[in-house]
């Protein structure tokens, strides 16, 4: 049964790493991918969150000082603890000289991180559903980024489609855990700092 999903997920890897592959893919996944890297970006991104520190009201503050904590746990959670447990090795790893996955169409370096899940993934879901939270308007763009930053992992070739919907999963539970626990704790001992969301959007 786990070889026949294991061949499943290689089978959707090729499709999406090779055979959809195309000029105009290349160039845009790798940038895709590593979005947050750039200095126009992350000059971009800090700016967004001083104006809703500044501008942001309540709902706004809460929504920025909330993405510290969640990006640090979300992000030691799947690097420090469920990669290192799961220990997957990428597709675009080499055991024994051998090649984990052949034929990939690798567009950026492996890294020599493990696969499941893809932090990508986590991170860009608990991102996007702690905003969602506070700002539902916008939901369906925020899951969207998130989506294609995570497609993008397979798409340069280094996790497995499983990688990435994992850790969409995981992206989103940890996020709804931090707002739930925040909720709690803010309404028991703060209770003038509780931020409601628009309705719709309770956790």
């Amino acid at each position: 049964m786990i070889e026949f999903l294991y061949s499943i997920d290689v089978a959707v890897f090729h499709f999406i790493n090779v055979t959809l592959s195309n000029p105009v893919g290349d160039f845009l996944w790798p940038l895709i991918t590593d979005y947050n890297r750039f200095l126009p970006v992350q000059i971009l991104l800090a700016a967004v969150w001083l104006l809703l520190i500044v501008k942001g009201g309540a709902r706004g503050r809460t929504a920025a000082l909330l993405l510290i904590p969640l990006l640090l746990f979300s992000d030691k959670l799947s690097s420090a603890l469920i990669k290192e447990f799961i220990s997957r090795p990428r597709p675009c790893h080499e055991i024994g000289g051998t090649p984990v996955v052949q034929g990939i169409h690798l567009l950026v370096g492996c890294g020599s991180g493990k696969s499941f899940p893809s932090s990508h993934a986590v991170n860009n879901f608990a991102v996007a559903t702690l905003f969602s939270y506070y700002y539902p308007r916008w939901r369906t763009g925020f899951y969207a980024w998130a989506a294609l930053v995570a497609l993008s992992r397979t798409a340069v070739g280094v996790h497995y489609p499983s990688d990435i919907l994992g850790g969409a999963v995981i992206g989103v539970c940890v996020a709804l855990v931090v707002i739930f626990l925040w909720n709690l704790a803010v309404r028991k001992a703060f209770p003038r700092l509780a931020v409601d969301p628009p309705a719709g959007t309770r956790v």
